[in-house]
């Protein structure tokens, strides 16, 4: 992974996407041993990357549309560390399994977490904030079958790597965690 200082400089650089990764722990979020085969990673979007409402491929790996808003995301060197947010609508739109398509409400899945761990609501799960340039993007994006923006690559910004420290909100229409 290099961070793309030429493209970022250019006058015209092409876009950031912002893509995630939520990682469960096997005998913490899922039963010990998986009997189910649930994914233990879950890749989704905040739903409106490159007029694309719909998923989004980078690196081979399929990253669905989720309702999510993601805010406090900041870099100082005083002052306290930020407790950066993450919001799900708690509408649908979750899928548990993508082998039977399934799609769950948040608040069922945090159930299915809590079967195996009782109140965890994620609490230690793994969150990682992927930055990639739309250049960067799979020609499987894009109705021409290439990237209009340059040939994919792995360029894109560091990851950021945060874990769920808390459940701030849970209600009939979201659930919000607090990262740290």
């Amino acid at each position: 992974m290099a961070i793309p200082f030429v493209e970022l400089n250019k006058i015209n650089p092409s876009s950031i996407i912002e893509l995630f990764e939520l990682e469960l722990t096997v005998g913490t979020h899922i039963a010990a041993g998986n009997p189910q085969s649930l994914p233990t990673v879950y890749r989704f979007h905040a739903g409106a990357n490159l007029n694309n409402f719909g998923e989004v491929i980078f690196q081979s790996n399929s990253y669905q549309r989720v309702a999510v808003q993601i805010e406090g995301f900041e870099k100082k060197s005083t002052g306290t560390i930020s407790r950066p947010t993450i919001t799900f609508s708690n509408l649908g739109g979750v899928v548990q399994n993508p082998s039977t398509g399934l799609v769950i409400t948040m608040s069922d899945f945090l159930n299915s977490v809590n079967l195996v761990t009782p109140h965890n609501d994620l609490i230690g799960a793994k969150l990682t904030r992927k930055m990639p340039l739309a250049s960067a993007l799979d020609n499987s994006n894009f109705s021409s079958g290439s990237n209009p923006f340059g040939t994919p690559s792995s360029d894109r910004l560091r990851d950021e790597i945060y874990v769920i420290d808390r459940k701030a909100v849970e209600n009939r229409q979201v659930v919000q965690f607090e990262l740290t």
